[in-house]
C-alpha cells in the first residue's frame, strides 16, 4: 500500500480534515465525530476508515467504546514534499517581481529604443 498516495486522498476531503483537525485535539469516541456532521454515522465510520488505512488516525478501544486519536507523523513528509514545491515557485515569483519592477522603473525612452 502506498500510503503517501492514501494520505494525499485523505485530505483532499474537506470532512476527513475536519475529523483530523478534531480528533488532533483530543481523542474521541466515534459517536462524538459522528455528531458533529450531518451525515449517517456509516458515511463518518467510511471516512474515518480511510483516515484509519492510511495511518492518520488510529482507534483504541476502551472498554465498550472505540476512540479515535490523531497519528500525525506522516504528515511530516506530505508537508517537506509541499515545501520544496513552495520554494521553488516563491523563487520564480520573486524573480517575476524583481523583473517586473525593473522593468516598470526603467526609463520610458529606454523601453522604446528596443
Amino acid at each position: 500500500m502506498d500510503s503517501s498516495q492514501d494520505i494525499f486522498k485523505a485530505i483532499a476531503d474537506p470532512t476527513r480534515r475536519e475529523i483530523i483537525h478534531m480528533v488532533s485535539k483530543q481523542s474521541l469516541n466515534l459517536n462524538s465525530v459522528a455528531e458533529k456532521f450531518d451525515m449517517s454515522r456509516q458515511a463518518v465510520s467510511l471516512h474515518v476508515k480511510i483516515l484509519t488505512d492510511c495511518g492518520l488516525i488510529i482507534i483504541k478501544k476502551q472498554g465498550r467504546e472505540r476512540y479515535c486519536e490523531a497519528k500525525l507523523d506522516s504528515l511530516r513528509e506530505i508537508s517537506a514534499w509541499v515545501e520544496q514545491y513552495k520554494k521553488f515557485w516563491e523563487s520564480r515569483l520573486d524573480s517575476l517581481e524583481n523583473y517586473l519592477l525593473k522593468i516598470k522603473s526603467a526609463p520610458k525612452n529606454a523601453k522604446r529604443k528596443k
